[in-house]
């Protein structure tokens, strides 16, 4: 298969560390952008001139445009470009203080449309490429004390799928990616967690009570990714991990459930 060329957000851990790795060990060559170069100072020892790091913070539009010409003008194309730069606010919703709430948005959901309009002018002129957006299943359901977050992600979710009918035309694939739960730094010290109100103790008891399920290995997600890239027909979304198909079996169920007990009065609302 043809050497790819990849232009990645958020690749210094996590997921983003995982796919980075996964294209340059196969022999392509990317494009890894974090907030801090120094964070990528390994890969560049061990894949050489492969991997071009660059700084980068996706909530600076103006950032986002140069990181993509220094990335276009040194691989000479880009065929896959991962808007994966994200973060989570964990918090209910009455807990959540406006600027928390601004900057989640500016990361996780702007940071993505920077890059999209960044790279799509390379993408038409060259004929195509292929855009993967990283969403979430919190992107088609939600988890109480996670509602920014959660509204992120339903908000990528939009973007993605409309983004993918507007470029369809110009050879531009696009794939939202789904994943599960991860044993990554997810909760930890990449995500900000809220000040606490005791009204809410109740619900995160309950919460913690709950039945967890088997964090998904990260290294695993690799070779689905290379996978979805090198398919002639890539699918708009893509679930990672064994939970995600079964909780929204269950979700669209109970939705589609709800719609039609109110059907009658939906077609009376018809006019």
């Amino acid at each position: 298969m043809a050497e790819k060329t990849w232009f990645i957000t958020g690749a210094s851990r996590g997921l983003g560390r995982v796919w980075t790795e996964a294209a340059l060990a196969r022999g392509d060559k990317v494009a890894a952008c974090a907030r801090k170069r120094e964070t990528l100072s390994d890969l560049v020892e061990a894949y050489g001139s492969a991997l071009l790091p660059i700084e980068l913070d996706v909530r600076s539009e103006e950032e986002v445009r140069q990181a993509v010409r220094v990335a276009a003008a040194a691989w000479g194309r880009l065929d896959v470009v991962v808007g994966n730069a994200g973060y989570a606010v964990f918090g209910t919703i009455e807990e959540t203080d406006g600027d928390s709430a601004r900057a989640q948005f500016d990361t996780n959901f702007f940071g993505t449309l920077w890059v999209v309009q960044a790279v799509l002018p390379y993408l038409r002129k060259q004929g195509g490429g292929h855009i993967l957006i990283t969403s979430s299943l919190a992107g088609i359901i939600t988890f109480p004390t996670a509602g920014i977050y959660n509204a992120t992600k339903w908000a990528v979710e939009g973007l993605g799928e409309t983004l993918a009918a507007e470029v369809a035309a110009f050879g531009i694939k696009v794939t939202l990616i789904e994943p599960g739960g991860y044993d990554t730094d997810w909760r930890g010290s990449s995500s900000v967690h809220l000040t606490q109100m005791a009204d809410y103790d109740g619900l995160r008891d309950r919460l913690k009570a709950a039945p967890s399920r088997k964090l998904g290995n990260p290294a695993a997600t690799g070779e689905a990714i290379l996978r979805v890239v090198d398919a002639p027909t890539p699918p708009l979304r893509l679930f990672l991990g064994e939970v995600p198909l079964e909780v929204a079996r269950k979700q669209y169920a109970e939705r589609l459930a709800t719609w039609e007990a109110w059907a009658d009065v939906s077609r009376r609302a018809q006019g």
